[in-house]
């Protein structure tokens, strides 16, 4: 078993499939138009890979493949996307896959700019590279002094042929003419004294003509963030560090108009084009400001159209329509259709925008989970397709007071994150179905799925007023009635889901001493369990909320679980160790230590409850057999697992993560191919395995590479006999030998009442009468006798394989062969063979002697066992009467009869 173990490293149980609720992060997004589709499409990065969404619906288009190293910047043309990662960026066809990659970069690249048949890109060194997209040939490389010019964005000027336009840091800016690939050229410096960038190309260029500075703009004195061709030829819109917009015009170097915005540095900038003069800029607080370039005054205001800074925001070209996205893991389409010109939400594609805290399955699909996160909100995810996500939004205080006031979005209304939430939809239909407890909260909200919205009630004891007790557990019973809140206090109580009502606490007082860790009730409402940190696990009468037995436990309990099904509890402790109890005996069943860091989640799999599955802060996932008590699957993540849990219908496990917005899934392998499931040794030391990306397509090298032959994956071949002393049965099917001693009545059955008639050939020229009247001639019956077709062999019938096998195994006592032939054969076949054996059919006594030597054989090996019985059988049942008259087989059946 070691040696066997002993190469594994990754997870045999589980691959990673891909990740949900990821849809923006903080790289602008890019929108092109299709003129094949005429359609317009946005492009968000999610870390490695990028999404492409139909504006028209905002589907899900296409989801790219996976390169090395997290998205840093992107661009696009009309043919392709441009995504940068470190020092490279590649060139991606059909939104998907990598066609061109182009390297020779030393700092990581932050700009990105196509330029017609070329693709312009700058690093964080201000070293700027014109690359040929198609030959993936290096074009002009320009170096900037970082000190002087640190170039902060790019804009290829409308109408403007060969030419860019430069922003720096430092505030100025730099309109050049890039018309070159072929020379080498060191200007002097300007009059201001900074040095011009040097001009460097391939050594095998021959001259031809110059890349040269047009002309440089002093700038406002601040850094220049964002630039943005306006609607009108020669004017571009320059964002500041400041606050400040600056409409100016290049051609004259004339500014045209300022605004000035108290939001923080300019983010993005774009421009209506369907006939609007208005402007929107964004900002690092998540506000859009809407300028108007007739009046130049500020005419809207979109606060907090996202939660953090607004990372682009683009206009559709001729509609009101104007796409945002965010670091918030949002992308959002607004539409311009009021009187007042202000944008309303349209569309939206939303994830959490702070780290999960919690994560479970809904429902008994496997289709939908629920996950609760620090920015506040309680969302559901759907693993079959985005469209069926939804979001059940913020907690507030007192949803009415806040509807009535319009305060939806003040901070100070909304409940802190939920730490605790359980779900049942037994009755989701009639009332609230999910009780959350929030931090440092005492009372305990109610959600309704089927609304998705909070719910109607605030479960807490009316006696209690102080906030200094906060509710530290929760669970509902499988009726979806009751639910039952445990307190940092110690006390448990239970409510009604329906009414909101206090139904009982357990205990005279409180239930436990110290503070609550885990509740919990059997399927049956007949039993309740709760554990508290003063090392006790007690046992309640549900009902009546008497206790009826207490357990002391070795170390402080973290979490508890039950699996309902099969009445196991799992207990996670303190000192990193669980232990699974049986609630009916309410003995210690298992213990399971392994895990070095604190255990975040467990998670019970698969109806009969025998695996378990619990998630530590040592970045493991392990894998417990209930049954050997045994770990039999570990793996590592480079990011420690914050939550863990198992789809009903086994075929997903998800995972939420440290510092990740997304619901990572892992396929259970164990469900479509074969896995060997050993038990790990004390010191088995599990590899890291990647967190999944969002493409489906993901990890099947992974799992090509763990379904190759291996010590682990060689499955198990019977011998044909286990043992000589053991009676071994054939595996031919029982059509083929249990109907032979019935076979003459079968043939009766299947007797035709009368021969079928066989229609008679019409000739091609029908034959007529000759006559003044044409008739057709009617054929004779007796001129065309029918003559049989079967050839009457006589004397010439030859002898079977059959029965020279049985002639040869009279001189060598080999029936293997004959056996073999007699396998094939169907019944039918089988009765003629043992019946042309006879004297009278052709056959001999010594070969009837030998079928029977044959029999003897099969019998002493004890090897096709009821073959050799049914063929024994239809011998004496065809040759009985013939068999007293012969000496030498009466007594080989002496012999068989012995056996």
């Amino acid at each position: 078993m070691e040696s066997a173990v002993e190469g594994r490293t990754a997870s045999v149980l589980f691959a990673g499939f891909r990740a949900l609720g990821l849809f923006s992060n903080d790289v602008p997004h890019v929108v092109r138009y299709s003129a094949l589709k005429r359609r317009f499409y946005v492009t968000t990065c999610v870390g490695k890979s990028f999404h492409t969404y139909d504006v028209q619906k905002l589907s899900l288009v296409a989801v790219s493949n996976s390169v090395p190293q997290d998205i840093c910047c992107m661009a696009a043309d009309g043919r392709l996307v441009f995504a940068a990662y470190g020092n490279v960026f590649s060139a991606f066809a059909r939104n998907k896959e990598i066609v061109h990659t182009f390297k020779g970069h030393k700092a990581e690249i932050h700009l990105l700019q196509p330029f017609g048949d070329h693709v312009i890109s700058v690093d964080t060194d201000s070293v700027l590279i014109i690359w040929h997209i198609y030959s993936e040939e290096e074009y002009l490389q320009l170096t900037f002094d970082k000190s002087v010019f640190k170039i902060s964005t790019i804009l290829h000027p409308s109408t403007y042929l060969n030419k860019v336009l430069l922003g720096s840091e430092q505030g100025s800016l730099q309109l050049w003419n890039i018309k070159t690939k072929t020379w080498v050229w060191f200007p002097a410096p300007t009059s201001g004294g900074s040095q011009l960038p040097v001009t460097t190309v391939p050594g095998d260029a021959t001259p031809s003509s110059q890349c040269k500075l047009l002309y440089t703009f002093p700038g406002w004195k601040f850094g220049v963030t964002a630039l943005q061709q306006a609607p009108a030829v020669d004017v571009v819109a320059v964002g500041l560090v400041s606050g400040q917009v600056v409409i100016h015009n290049i051609k004259f170097d004339e500014t045209l108009m300022k605004f000035h915005q108290d939001w923080g540095p300019i983010t993005s900038i774009s421009f209506r084009t369907d006939g609007h003069p208005i402007m929107a800029a964004g900002s690092p607080c998540g506000h859009i400001g809407l300028w108007d370039l007739e009046d130049k005054k500020l005419i809207n205001q979109m606060r907090n159209a996202h939660s953090t800074a607004i990372s682009g925001l683009t206009f559709l070209h001729r509609e009101p329509l104007l796409v945002t996205n965010g670091a918030d893991n949002a992308l959002r389409i607004w539409i311009f259709d009021g009187p007042t010109g202000e944008g309303r939400l349209l569309r939206f594609r939303m994830g959490h925008s702070a780290s999960l805290t919690k994560i479970r399955y809904y429902g008994q699909n496997g289709q939908q989970i629920l996950s609760a996160s620090q920015d506040g909100t309680l969302q559901s995810f759907s693993t079959v397709h985005e469209k069926f996500n939804k979001s059940l939004g913020h907690g507030l205080v007192n949803k009415k007071i806040v509807k009535r006031k319009g305060l939806e979005n003040s901070m100070s209304v909304r409940l802190p994150p939920i730490t605790h939430f359980a779900a049942e939809e037994a009755r989701q239909s009639d009332w609230d179905g999910i009780i959350a407890c929030h931090q440092g909260k005492l009372s305990c909200s109610t959600w309704n799925y089927q609304r998705s919205t909070i719910g109607s009630y605030f479960l807490k004891p009316r006696e209690l007023k102080t906030n200094n007790i906060t509710a530290t557990a929760v669970d509902i019973t499988s009726c979806g009635n009751f639910a039952i809140i445990g307190l940092s206090s110690g006390a448990v109580d239970v409510y009604n889901m329906q009414s909101g009502i206090h139904r009982g606490s357990f205990g005279d007082d409180k239930a436990h001493t110290g503070s609550v860790r885990g509740v919990a009730v059997d399927g049956l409402n007949q039993l309740a369990v709760t554990a508290g940190s003063e090392r006790l696990l007690k046992f309640w009468n549900f009902k009546s909320k008497v206790l009826i037995h207490s357990l002391s436990l070795d170390s402080s309990p973290n979490m508890l679980l039950l699996h309902r099904d099969s009445g196991i509890l799992a207990l996670a402790l303190d000192d990193f160790s669980i232990t699974v109890f049986d609630i009916e005996t309410r003995k210690v069943v298992r213990e399971f230590s392994g895990h070095q860091g604190q255990i975040n989640d467990m998670r019970t799999f698969s109806p009969d409850g025998r695996w378990l599955i619990s998630a530590a802060m040592d970045c493991s996932v392990r894998t417990w057999d209930l049954p050997s008590g045994c770990l039999i699957d570990c793996f590592l993540l480079d990011s420690a697992p914050l939550n863990v849990t198992m789809s009903p219908t086994g075929d997903f496990l998800a995972t939420s993560h440290v510092d990740h917005l997304g619901i990572y899934l892992w396929s259970n392998i164990s469900l479509y191919s074969v896995v060997s499931l050993r038990p790990l040794p004390p010191d088995y030391v599990p590899s890291v395995v990647m967190l999944p990306g969002t493409c489906q397509t993901q990890g099947m090298e992974v799992l090509e590479e763990q379904t190759e032959p291996s010590d682990e994956m060689i499955e198990y071949e019977s011998p044909e006999q286990l043992s000589e002393q053991l009676v071994t049965l054939s595996l031919l099917p029982e059509s083929r030998w249990k109907s032979l001693l019935n076979l003459d009545v079968i043939k009766k059955k299947n007797k035709p009442k009368e021969p079928p008639k066989v229609p008679q050939a019409a000739p091609f020229f029908i034959p007529t009468v000759p006559g003044l009247v044409p008739r057709f001639a009617v054929p004779d019956p007796s001129s065309d006798p029918q003559q049989s077709k079967v050839v009457n062999l006589g004397i010439l019938a030859q002898k079977s394989n059959f029965y020279l096998k049985l002639e040869e195994g009279l001189l060598n006592n080999q029936y293997e062969a004959a056996l073999g032939l007699l396998k094939e054969l169907g019944p039918s076949g089988i009765e003629t063979e043992l019946r042309s054996l006879s004297p009278d059919d052709g056959g001999s006594v010594e070969v009837m002697r030998s079928f029977l030597n044959m029999i003897g054989v099969m019998l002493d090996r004890k090897r096709d066992f009821e073959l050799a019985q049914a063929y024994l059988a239809l011998f004496l049942k065809l040759h009985l009467r013939m068999l007293p008259s012969e000496p030498v087989l009466l007594e080989e059946l002496a012999k068989l009869s012995s056996q």
